[in-house]
């Protein structure tokens, strides 16, 4: 019997590879004790196993000393593992991870991943993964302390679910997944961190209930914002250093650069055409090759024919990326809304003649159809101004979206006859603009609301996990 353990140099992250090369895996200590035939042996309460049943949780009998220390149970940045908590951990974590690669969130999975708690020996204690092959695929061990950090915990769990993306259609060898793809989605996931992924063990006891800590995120905001804080102190990390950081890098130990750079960077792949169906394919290919450059140069070869453009391109991104205002930009659901906000004209509108008035919206239409164009243009100038403001605040998509309704409005007013003094507010003035003009105005917005449409779909996916994982 032989068995060959391939490790990956993480030392935050250590990955071995378990390759049998006969027809049983034969260890001196199993290194997946809780399975046989396939099945966890051990039922009691220190087990759990999560929803989709791809998550299977083994707790330690014991605690360690940090886990019950009350220092550490009031730290918001440690988190303290449990075996139910953990399984819900894990589901949320693969839902997020997921909706950023763009799989469908009923998409089976294929290799089941076994959660080991065991008691932490220090804080700064080193999560290692297990991957094997076994007749029907690959199946992983991620061995974690019952105290780690936020960071170390979310990385550890983004690294086993892209292995087992990755070795989906594996055959002799296990993907080795870079530093900087694990780092930069697991950094994504934090920054993100709505809801509430993470769930730790109840911090004290309080009338015989435990009482959760709760680890709070301010929604609305960039994603990337902290990211940009970092690296407005700190020189973003070329390609060929996000390649290779050394244990420092990985550590945080340099002040985060690398981390955030590892964020920008993956957040960037992403927007690119087609970005998470690339990055799905790069994860797809890494098995065939022994260096992941030629995974990724082979998934994104459309867009980096050779590594100098990455090189290139990477540069760029970084320079426009140090000149944006850190933290102002909101996200595409916060950018959603106000844009919705903005698009429509508050009015006040009576069911009958002889009832009082009621606050209605209508939309920009609707108001270059009734409304008097006077008031029109006093309406529209206010909008000009208000989407030039938020325009440099929104998400991207938005944000180009806010200015192509801007240029509408500022065409049509362009166009609109001179204002008349004399001109009735309740009603059309005989200078109103003509058919022309108003049709041509009417079918642009027409045509930007259905871009607009067609974008809150894609950004609806996002809202709607959100929203079930809140539940």
């Amino acid at each position: 019997m032989k068995t060959v353990l391939h490790r990956v140099r993480d030392s935050t992250l250590q990955h071995f590879n378990v390759l049998p090369f006969c027809r049983t895996l034969v260890l001196g200590v199993p290194l997946f004790a809780l399975v046989a035939h396939g099945q966890p042996f051990l039922q009691d309460k220190t087990m759990a196993r999560s929803i989709s049943g791809q998550f299977i949780v083994h707790g330690s009998s014991q605690f360690s000393i940090l886990a019950v220390s009350p220092e550490i149970a009031t730290d918001t940045n440690f988190v303290r593992l449990e075996p139910a908590l953990l399984a819900v951990s894990a589901e949320r974590i693969k839902d997020l991870l997921w909706h950023r690669l763009e799989i469908k969130l009923n998409t089976p999975w294929r290799g089941q991943i076994y959660l080991v708690i065991h008691p932490a020996q220090s804080l700064d204690e080193s999560v290692t993964i297990v991957s094997r092959q076994t007749i029907n695929g690959w199946d992983y061990r991620v061995e974690l302390p019952d105290v780690l950090s936020r960071t170390r915990f979310t990385r550890a769990l983004t690294g086993g679910l892209l292995l087992e993306l990755a070795n989906r259609d594996a055959r002799s060898r296990s993907a080795e997944i870079p530093a900087w793809l694990t780092d930069g989605f697991a950094q994504q996931l934090l920054a993100a961190g709505s809801p509430e992924f993470i769930l730790s063990s109840p911090a004290t006891i309080v009338n015989g209930m435990p009482e959760a800590r709760i680890n709070a995120t301010q929604r609305g905001l960039d994603s990337l914002a902290a990211a940009q804080a970092v690296l407005k102190k700190n020189p973003p990390l070329t390609f060929e250093q996000l390649s290779w950081p050394d244990a420092a890098q990985l550590d945080g130990g340099d002040g985060g650069a690398y981390r955030a750079s590892a964020q920008v960077f993956v957040s960037s792949l992403l927007a690119l055409k087609n970005g998470p169906q690339r990055m799905c394919a790069m994860l797809e290919s890494l098995p065939n090759y022994y260096n992941w450059q030629f995974a990724f140069q082979s998934a994104f070869r459309t867009d980096f024919p050779r590594t100098l453009e990455v090189e290139k391109w990477w540069a760029l991104q970084t320079a426009g990326f140090a000149v944006r205002d850190p933290g102002s930009l909101w996200t595409p659901a916060a950018s959603q809304v106000r844009l919705a906000e903005l698009l429509s004209v508050p009015v006040e509108m009576r069911a009958a003649s002889n009832s009082l008035p009621a606050p209605a919206e209508i939309s920009l239409q609707t108001a270059i159809r009734s409304l008097d164009f006077n008031w029109q243009t006093t309406i529209f100038q206010d909008k000009l101004r208000d989407l030039g403001l938020a325009r440099l605040r929104m998400a991207p998509q938005f944000a180009a979206l806010a200015e192509a309704y801007r240029h509408a409005l500022a065409s049509y007013l362009g166009e609109l006859p001179t204002a008349t003094p004399a001109s009735n507010r309740h009603g059309r003035s005989s200078s109103a603009p003509s058919m022309a003009v108003a049709g041509r105005a009417l079918k642009k917005l027409d045509e930007l609301d259905a871009r607009r449409r067609a974008i809150e779909s894609n950004a609806g996916l996002q809202t709607s996990l959100l929203s079930g994982l809140a539940r």
